[in-house]
C-alpha cells in the first residue's frame, strides 16, 4: 500500500524539480507515472484510490503505534 504512495511522491517532485529547471518536456513520462499509466497497464481510474487506502493505512498504523508507545511509557512509569 506504501508503494503508489512513494511513486506519486517520488514521481511529482522530480518533474516538478525538472519543469522548474526548464527541462519538464525532457521528462514527461513521469507524469504518466504519476497518474498511474505504466506502458499498457493503466490504473489512472484505481490510482487515486490506491493512494487514499495507502494513506489511511499509514495514518492508522502510526496512530496505533503512537497509542502503543504511550500505554508502554505509563506502565513503566507506575512499576
Amino acid at each position: 500500500m506504501v508503494l503508489p504512495v512513494l511513486l506519486t511522491l517520488i514521481t511529482g517532485s522530480i518533474y516538478q524539480i525538472a519543469d522548474l529547471g526548464g527541462n519538464g518536456d525532457k521528462v514527461d513520462w513521469l507524469l504518466n507515472w504519476h497518474k498511474g499509466k505504466f506502458g499498457s497497464v493503466n490504473l489512472d481510474i484505481i490510482y487515486p484510490f490506491l493512494n487514499a487506502l495507502g494513506l489511511l493505512v499509514l495514518a492508522v498504523t502510526g496512530i496505533s503505534m503512537w497509542f502503543g508507545m504511550r500505554r508502554n511509557r505509563k506502565k513503566g512509569e507506575q512499576s
